[in-house]
């Protein structure tokens, strides 16, 4: 083996991507240029699943799927970046979940604003100081994220595209003593509630707003500890005392990502929407026989208080389709004869 004529190989290879990540940039620069004169947005949830669906079939290895859409997501947004940056709103400080998630899904070439909580999120977007918001849905040990939900009811913003994401917590400390307190969200706690009890049963645990501030607050104590992503450590300069102690390996988030307005059809697309059941026998049941007459799968269904009056409940429900299809507009006619308030929350493209 040639070590050297490998080399030059892969400097040759590199040359030709060089050559053909400039063309892309140009080829970017004008759809970016057609998309201002037409008043369109920079960023279509719908094209990059396209795009990004597309690679992956192609791909033959030995990277895996995963590895090329991680790739192709940076050069998206290094290209998109070259005329206009994305601007999105997260759940922070820097190295939430909330964040790695928005990078995840706009690459580290948009400009990131981190909020405070939920609700500053939908804010920011509401008044344009950004495009986009990256907000918690659900989680598969902890489940629902509430204050997200409830959020929906009154804004009028919708939901463009989603984001799942595989959840790896870890012990984060500089304590020079032993640990006596651990920081982090209280969505985090029970998700690693059987390695705690094993490992500091006599631990305070200290709910706050999320593990980016269990981080800061940790570094602070002396006898102190934080829960939550390896990139903490770099970010806060904490040391990584353990990893991987979740109690479950499937420990998923799901993410939504929110918008003026929602996704193009993609071929591939979830509708998430709302609604408030009229007060009679069976109305519930008629709502969910027209989505089973029209064929549309419902991929969950949530309840939750309505706070108009005691006991008065809403139901948030995703389903599979998109809002503009023919069949999801016949059941829609059809649900709405028996709802006193519906309101579709926005189509986006299903992650894979």
């Amino acid at each position: 083996m040639d070590l050297n004529k490998i080399r030059r190989d892969i400097d040759a290879i590199d040359n030709k991507m060089l050559e053909l990540l400039s063309q892309r940039a140009h080829k970017v620069i004008k759809v970016n240029e057609f998309k201002v004169r037409q008043k369109l947005d920079n960023y279509s949830p719908a094209r990059e699943a396209h795009i990004f669906k597309r690679l992956k079939a192609l791909n033959k290895g030995p990277l895996d799927a995963e590895d090329v859409e991680m790739v192709f997501r940076e050069v998206v947004s290094v290209c998109r970046a070259v005329r206009t940056a994305l601007r999105a709103a997260y759940l922070g400080p820097q190295g939430t979940f909330t964040h790695l998630a928005a990078l995840k899904k706009f690459g580290k070439k948009a400009h990131y604003l981190p909020a405070e909580n939920i609700r500053e999120v939908f804010d920011k977007v509401e008044k344009g100081e950004v495009d986009y918001g990256v907000v918690p849905i659900e989680n598969t040990i902890e489940g629902v994220v509430n204050y997200t939900q409830d959020m929906f009811f009154a804004s009028p913003l919708q939901i463009c595209a989603e984001i799942t994401m595989t959840i790896s917590h870890n012990l984060l400390s500089n304590a020079s003593r032993s640990i006596k307190r651990i920081y982090s969200n209280p969505h985090v706690f029970p998700q690693c509630r059987q390695w705690i009890t094993k490992r500091y049963p006599g631990a305070e645990l200290v709910p706050v707003s999320s593990t980016a501030k269990a981080a800061q607050l940790a570094k602070k104590d002396p006898q102190g500890a934080c829960i939550g992503n390896k990139i903490l450590s770099e970010i806060y300069g904490l040391k990584i005392v353990d990893t991987a102690i979740e109690d479950s390996a499937s420990n998923m988030t799901r993410f939504l990502v929110i918008a003026k307005k929602d996704s193009a059809a993609s071929g591939k697309d979830k509708t998430s929407l709302l609604f408030s059941v009229k007060d009679r026998v069976g109305a519930l049941y008629d709502v969910l026989s027209a989505f089973k007459r029209y064929r549309i799968n419902l991929t969950k269904i949530e309840s939750r208080p309505s706070r108009r009056k005691p006991w008065d409940y809403y139901f948030l429900v995703d389903c599979e389709g998109h809002r503009d299809s023919a069949l999801f507009k016949k059941a829609m006619r059809e649900v709405e004869k028996h709802c006193v308030f519906v309101k579709v929350l926005g189509s986006y493209p299903k992650e894979s």
